[in-house]
């Protein structure tokens, strides 16, 4: 005979006395669920049972534990990395690096865990070892006598890895031109010309073969890495010091329509789709597959939007202008969210998302860092918005100097940060805002 167990539990809030009846049936000292269909001599003999290995209570206890945080499929990782994304920027400092006389670091990227690349605007493409703070300079790609010369070379706006990692793109000597290298050895794979007749400024790759550029020609050129065994033209380089690469012309080129100069491009893989923010506050949404574009809008504020950075899991992307950060939803293509810097004189130069926290690198020597999901900046233990700000670098007491900007200080801007892959290391680095001044900084708050 089996035994029957009757538990009365308290009672729901506001509702009347209920009954609750949980029943087990005892079995050998083992309980099963009385509401199972399958009668108890079949319970732990069943397929059903003995593939899905599932206790009932173990279940109960799970439900109860992940209830709070809201979401039952939430995974406890991420729950830690959004802990991290909020905790540490307030425990970072600063090591400072000393980077002789280049001019402006405009763009970087993480390589591992200790190695950092930077583009500047004396066209310099360097290694920095985050460690020993030693530079390693790698030679830019040089083009064919068919590229596009550009008319006043401006340096490098833009690195971006592939997704396995295997292929680095950048600007090449000609800094109209794409340049593609093989990691980790740098040697040169490919040269990408007679696309662009103006500077390059970001670059996006879709997947490990295809990649995007946008210039400050307003055009949008799409470019393949072939294998060396399908190229048809290559640099016939002579050299046991510079390996033999490829030159390639782009797969397509479209012009992007109501653009002033393209400045910034973001690959959402989740939506195949790539979102396009031109100079002049025009917002597009191109279809990769058919490389038009699908949709566009005109953003709120329109001068001098240079920076944009999207979160896959939100789909959400960041636009920064000169005194205001628009957050777009693709999704709702008539809601725009709106955040004031704030230090609206100096513009934002730089964003990216960490989780739900975007950072946000000024014009004025200063990282902030706006927490999306509860809508506010970051806050010190004294509760005042929690900044970051950066060291005095490098600046070239030139003629130039003495004569137009002496009497004025200028801080840093931070033109490029990015947190390295555990996200509690930031490198930011940058220069002087005004064009007429040479200088830079780099430092990395760990």
């Amino acid at each position: 005979m089996h035994d029957q167990t009757e538990v009365r539990t308290q009672d729901p809030p506001n509702s009347r006395r209920k009954l609750y009846r949980l029943s087990f049936l005892v079995n050998n000292d083992r309980p099963t669920w009385a509401g199972c269909k399958l009668k108890s001599k079949e319970f732990y003999s069943s397929e059903q049972h003995l593939n899905t290995g599932k206790n009932p209570t173990k279940d109960i206890l799970l439900y109860t534990q992940m209830r709070q945080y809201g979401n039952q499929k939430k995974n406890p990782q991420s729950i830690v990395n959004e802990y991290i994304a909020r905790a540490v920027p307030t425990l970072l400092v600063e090591k400072e690096f000393d980077m002789g006389n280049i001019n402006k670091v405009f763009s970087s990227h993480w390589l591992n865990d200790r190695q950092v690349a930077f583009g500047t605007k004396c066209n310099k493409l360097m290694i920095l070892d985050s460690l020993t703070g030693k530079l390693f300079q790698i030679p830019s790609i040089k083009s064919s006598d068919d590229s596009y010369p550009a008319e006043s070379p401006c340096g490098i706006h833009s690195i971006a890895l592939n997704p396995s990692g295997t292929l680095f793109a950048t600007g090449a000597e000609n800094t109209n031109d794409l340049a593609i290298y093989q990691l980790p050895t740098f040697d040169p794979v490919m040269v990408g010309e007679r696309g662009h007749t103006d500077w390059i400024f970001d670059i996006s790759w879709i997947d490990d073969e295809f990649l995007v550029t946008g210039s400050r020609d307003s055009r949008l050129c799409l470019w393949r890495v072939d294998n060396k065994e399908d190229i048809d033209q290559t640099s016939r380089l002579q050299s046991l010091q510079v390996p033999e690469y490829a030159i390639k012309g782009p797969e397509a080129v479209e012009y992007c329509d109501k653009a002033n100069k393209v400045r910034a491009l973001c690959y959402n893989d989740n939506r195949k789709e790539l979102a396009v923010l031109s100079l002049n506050a025009y917002f597009y949404l191109w279809d990769v597959e058919t490389f038009t574009a699908k949709t566009y809008r005109r953003l709120f504020h329109t001068k001098e939007n240079v920076c944009m950075c999207v979160s896959k899991e939100r789909t959400l992307y960041a636009v920064g202008s000169q005194s205001h950060i628009n957050l777009v939803d693709p999704r709702c293509p008539n809601t725009l969210t709106t955040i004031i810097s704030r230090y609206r004189g100096g513009g934002v130069r730089s964003v990216s998302f960490r989780d739900d926290v975007l950072t946000i690198g000024t014009g004025v020597g200063n990282i902030l860092f706006f927490d999306t999901k509860a809508g506010k900046y970051l806050e010190c233990g004294c509760g005042h918005p929690f900044t970051m700000t950066v060291g005095n670098g490098f600046l070239s007491r030139d003629e130039n100097y003495r004569e137009f900007f002496m009497d004025n200080s200028y801080p840093n801007a931070i033109y490029t940060h990015q947190f390295d892959s555990t996200g509690t290391r930031l490198f930011a680095a940058g220069g002087p805002l005004p064009a007429g001044l040479w200088g830079n900084y780099a430092g990395l708050w760990h």
